[in-house]
């Protein structure tokens, strides 16, 4: 184990699941995920007692491919006291990535209830060029539960085994962990309003953006005021009204003792749970809100508000340098936006924003009657609002990359910020002087990780003291001034090291926790924006609202502490029955969570109990009868037996006992009342063991409709010949109908309702108290046409496996389509048969479906195979949750046959014609490289009909490979790595002796990260003659890209190895550099060709995976 300095981590890879190992490996974010990406940033940040202890371990694992055990852990190693050791599943765990956790080596033998929390990373290293080396960075708090943590998919299976990419040589993988060990505080036991005098806000699931920008509202006490005086009526409903939540909200921050949930104000924006688990960014929201505000605030006593507040405004202007020519434009802007890239401080920023552009030579400005002219362009301001929001670029485009990217550099920020700074620069000659732009910073909004995700809290100083607090969702903390200023500058944190005398090399870590968002109050309007707040701010009928609220959820608390003190007792009656049976339930006999509650002490007698029942249903006690409810070991709930004398004289807590094994504060309890001739209640029945209850139910399978009609004690050495008369009288039939009885027996994981022989006594069939008997007409001489479901049998068997099932296109999967009732038992081929008839379709076969992930609210990443699930059940369960969307869309060809084939995106660089086209081939998957060409060659545009074409694979702007015309195209990856078909030109077929292709590709060196040299554009090959010099090719490279000869002149050419250039001199012998035989990772050594990049730049897109989720925030109401 060595202490070095590990590089920096890319931040851009930790879009990767991050979970505990486990031998089922989840295919989407799961609860626990969504929890620990935030609670466990949360719980930890503010709570560091101690600097961590930091190492970093290697792990050389040879003969890697070889390794046959599907799972494998390295040697343990010492970090912060405690053993660690990696856990890798070479082959994946049940997926087809490289699975990679740290875990904590001796879990099983440490004491009950430990803990420790670690931030690191894990890295395999690519052996060739140090630059593609993957390494991906996370945080957890370690317990007996989860005692490893890390990724699943670290890096596809298919890039670690390639031997070209660099990650296996010499079959040796080398993997690194860096680990940094923090000692925490408990989180749970803080008190927020206690302790600092505010509350914090509920996380919803992915909402800590949403909760930290609210704090900061909330704590302009000007902008808090206005809310409150938005016109509400006590008509309004909160989930409804934007303007009712938001005052709802900020009064119970104001008065709550305890964090207070946003769930009412997410409502209002019209969002559903799926956007609450959709982290947006803190900068949109903000101007969403705001414009939302602004517009409900139109004609109210408040209009204006957020102009007032947050508005300011600028000056764009071109002026001419040699006539007297100026334009200019006033623009408005309620927050500024300023670089953090290449700037060390906000004043760095404000000097770029205002910073000149001369506009000359080929970009001259075109003045009206002037024509073109030399001239400057530029920004000024003219008056800058009260309160100033600033929102730091962290996140911008890498074009190089082709993707988004967390700005992590130092950048600093001051208490106090000085606008009129250096004769008032950044300020329009036309601004009000009068004026003093002196600004104090109010709060720091902080994002903590990475560009796909993270966790964002605040620090703000609501009366502008020197005390600072952090809002971090539930929690808010008292923090000094050093915390919430110079830690959130960004850059890189420096830990001590554990073995100081072992390796002299400092550890860092980038801190991926920085400001991301500053609101600062101009001094001379803080008496005015840092005002008081008080309740006659609030509308009376809010108050009143509020108030009732507050003591609802404090009797609902109040009855939770003193819930031990009571039983809840759930009476359930023929009524019940009556109304839920065919209509909400059609199984057993009642919804208890539906019937009548009492809340009684279990103290009381139940002799007083029964008092309570008489009053509520107007039953006299000597008419009431209570039967005990009793869970059977066939899952079915029934009433069991009548409560005995004895048992009534017991206190509902005693009966609560006998009645109930499990542990729980609710009796359950069937109240039989006789009724009489005159429908009138008469004393209960004597009841002798001979005697049995049982229920009844009506079917009628004309109408496929099921009712209760009535209960009915029977002998047990009775028949049911005798009860018929009177079952045909509770039906309404005739006294001589010919009925057929069946017993409901169980109804899960099957349906059980088997035919009662009428000539059997009751004892003989095995009824008992509590058993339910279902009855109807003979079903003879029906046909099929008349009933679907002729007995009652096949009628509940429907009933429990019928599911109605919500079907949406893959291409909105947010909006249901259409919806059709299915059965859980159709097999593949008649859920499409549905599908496809809904849809008018005639051919099934072209329907392909895709399940939904319950957690994510989203498709699952793969379709379901052609007959790759056997019951519609399949298609719907997602874990131990069974969903009812399922994704639909419509092929060109039958799924079958597309499974068969390999489909290969291929960009067609046309010879002549600069123009790039994407085409589509399909070819089966046992087809090869050449068969690709082939099809290829049919559908683009040839520069002669005897050209010949290649494929390449093409990555980061460097061409990795030709394919060979026999390699098989399953295996094909175009996923990752554009492929690219080209002719091959003339003089590359004619190679002599002394000739050689080389790699020419187009770079620029990046400034910003010590001169790293960044490839662009479209990457090509060179034939060239051991002779020729960098002067005999250049002519030919101009040739070749149709550069002018201005621009040509500017452009610098080096041979480049392993990322690093060395200039070319026109008289040196090119080929020279090269090595003579082909050698691994040629695409590593090629001539450079430095320019700046002038091609269009592609605006930044989603990923381009199957599905995109990524939305811009709306607020819908």
């Amino acid at each position: 184990m060595t202490l070095l300095t590990p590089p920096q981590i890319d931040q851009a890879e930790g879009e990767q699941m991050l979970v505990p190992h486990s031998d089922f490996a989840p295919e989407g974010p799961q609860p626990m995920e969504v929890a620990s990406a935030e609670a466990t940033a949360t719980a930890v940040d503010a709570q560091v007692v101690d600097e961590p202890p930091s190492a970093r371990f290697t792990w050389k694992i040879e003969n890697f491919s070889k390794v046959n055990t599907k799972k494998q852990y390295s040697e343990v190693f010492l970090v912060g006291g405690y053993k660690w050791r990696i856990l890798t599943f070479p082959k994946g765990n049940n997926v087809d990535h490289l699975s990679m956790y740290l875990d904590v080596a001796d879990s099983s033998a440490l004491p009950y209830g430990w803990s420790r929390y670690a931030q690191f990373s894990l890295s395999v290293i690519n052996q060739i060029h140090s630059k593609f080396t993957i390494r991906k960075d996370t945080q957890h708090q370690f317990n007996s539960r989860e005692s490893d943590w890390g990724f699943t998919s670290f890096m596809p299976l298919s890039d670690l085994y390639d031997p070209g990419r660099g990650y296996l040589v010499n079959d040796i993988c080398i993997i690194e962990a860096d680990v940094a060990v923090r000692k925490v505080v408990d989180y749970w036991s803080h008190d927020s309003k206690k302790e600092t005098g505010y509350v914090g806000l509920k996380n919803q699931g992915a909402t800590c953006y949403m909760n930290s920008l609210l704090q900061t509202l909330y704590h302009i006490p000007y902008f808090r005021k206005a809310v409150y005086h938005m016109p509400t009526t006590e008509n309004d409903n909160p989930s409804g009204s934007i303007p009712l939540a938001l005052q709802s909200l900020f009064y119970k921050l104001q008065y709550s003792d305890t964090s207070v949930a946003t769930k009412e104000l997410t409502k209002s924006f019209g969002w559903d749970t799926y956007d609450s688990f959709m982290q947006h960014d803190v900068q949109e929201l903000n101007r969403v809100l705001c414009e939302k505000l602004e517009d409900k605030m139109k004609g109210t006593v408040v209009e204006g508000t957020i102009q007032q507040l947050f508005e300011g405004h600028h000056m764009n202007y071109i002026e001419c340098i040699n006539v007297e020519y100026k334009s200019t434009r006033k623009e408005s802007f309620y927050d500024l936006q300023l670089d953090v890239k290449g700037c060390k401080d906000i004043y760095a920023s404000f000097d770029k924003y205002v910073e000149v552009e001369r506009l000359e030579g080929d970009n001259k400005y075109h003045a009206e009657q002037y024509g073109l002219q030399d001239a400057r362009k530029g920004v000024l301001f003219i008056d800058f609002p009260p309160v100033l929001q600033l929102q730091l670029k962290r996140f911008e485009y890498d074009f190089v990359r082709d993707t988004m990217v967390k700005i992590n550099d130092r950048y600093e920020f001051p208490l106090q910020l000085d606008l009129d700074r250096e004769n008032r620069k950044y300020l329009s000659p036309d601004a009000d002087s009068s004026v003093r732009n002196l600004y104090t910073l109010h709060s720091v909004l902080v994002h903590s990780g990475g560009v796909h995700g993270g966790h964002y809290y605040a620090y703000i100083r609501p009366t502008l003291s020197d005390q600072w607090f952090k809002f971090d969702d539930e929690r808010v903390t008292k923090e000094d001034m050093k915390r919430a200023l110079e830690e959130q500058y960004g850059g890189e944190e420096e830990l001590p090291q554990t073995n100081p005398g072992f390796n002299n090399s400092p550890f860092k870590f980038t801190k991926y926790s920085n400001a991301y968002m500053l609101v600062y109050i101009r001094e001379s309007d803080t008496d005015k924006i840092i005002c008081n707040v008080d309740e006659k701010d609030i509308a009376e009928h809010l108050r009143i609202r509020l108030k009732k609220e507050q003591e609802e959820k404090e009797q609902k608390r109040k009855e939770k502490a003193e819930a031990h003190l009571y039983t809840i007792i759930k009476v359930a009656r023929d009524e019940d029955l009556v109304h839920q049976i065919g209509k909400d339930i059609y199984f057993d006999l009642v919804d208890h969570d539906k019937v009548c509650q009492f809340r009684i002490q279990k103290q009381l007698a139940f002799s007083s109990f029964k008092e309570e029942v008489a009053k509520e249903f107007g039953i006299p006690v000597q008419f009431q009868r209570f039967w005990l409810w009793a869970k059977r070991q066939n899952h079915t709930y029934r009433p069991n037996r009548p409560l005995t004398p004895q048992e009534e004289t017991q206190t509902v807590g005693q009966l609560r006992e006998v009645s109930n094994k499990a542990n729980n504060a609710e009796l359950k309890l069937f109240l039989e009342v006789a009724i009489g001739l005159e429908m009138q209640p008469l004393p209960p029945p004597e009841k002798t063991k001979e005697d049995i209850l049982l229920f009844f139910k009506l079917y009628d399978p004309i109408k496929e409709e099921l009712r209760y009609v009535g209960r009915l004690f029977v002998k047990g050495n009775g028949k049911p010949t005798d009860i018929l008369k009177k079952l045909n009288e509770m039906a309404g039939f005739a006294p001589d109908e010919e009925i057929e009885l069946f017993e409901e027996i169980k109804y899960e994981p099957n349906v059980m309702c088997e035919h009662i022989d009428k000539k059997l006594s009751f004892r003989s069939s095995q009824l008992e108290d509590g058993d339910i008997i279902c009855f109807q007409k003979s079903p003879q001489g029906l046909s099929s046409e008349e009933c679907k479901y002729p007995t009652v049998s096949t009628f509940l068997i429907y009933v429990h496996n019928r599911q109605v099932v919500r079907f949406r296109s893959l291409e909105k999967p947010k909006e249901d389509e259409f919806c059709l009732e299915l059965s859980k038992q159709n097999n593949y081929d008649e859920v499409v048969e549905y599908v496809a008839r809904h849809l008018g379709l005639d051919d099934p076969s072209k329907i392909r479906l895709t399940s939904h992930n319950c957690y994510s609210q989203q498709p699952k990443p793969q379709p379901i195979k052609y007959q790759g699930a056997e019951r519609l059940t399949e298609m719907l369960i997602h874990y131990n949750q069974i969903s009812d969307i399922l994704y639909y869309e419509v092929l060109d060809i039958p799924l079958p046959e597309l499974q068969g084939l390999k489909t290969l995106k291929v960009a067609f660089h046309h010879a002549t014609k600069d123009e790039v086209v994407i085409h589509t081939i399909r070819l089966p998957k046992q087809s090869t490289v050449g068969d690709v060409i082939n099809d290829l060659k049919s559908k683009v545009e040839l520069s002669h009909p005897d050209a010949e074409l290649r494929l390449l694979e093409v990555f980061y702007h460097k061409i990795y490979k030709i394919f060979p015309l026999q390699e098989k195209i399953e295996n094909i990856n175009d996923q990752y790595w554009t492929l690219r078909a080209e002719e091959i030109p003339q003089e590359e077929k004619n190679l002599g002796p002394n000739d050689r292709l080389i790699h020419v590709y187009h770079f620029m060196k990046d400034t910003t990260q010590n001169q790293q040299v960044h490839n662009f554009g479209d990457p090509f090959f060179l034939a060239i003659n051991d002779n020729e010099t960098l002067g005999d090719i250049k002519m030919r490279l101009q040739k070749k890209l149709h550069v002018p000869d201005e621009e040509f002149s500017k452009w610098k050419f080096a041979f480049i190895t392993l990322g690093r250039p060395e200039y070319l001199q026109d008289s040196d012998i090119v080929s020279s550099r090269f090595q003579r035989r082909d050698v691994y990772g040629a695409w590593e050594q090629y001539i450079g060709l430095e320019h700046s990049d002038n091609t269009p730049k592609r605006s930044y897109a989603a990923n381009q995976n199957r599905h995109t989720f990524e939305k811009p925030v709306r607020i819908y109401n």
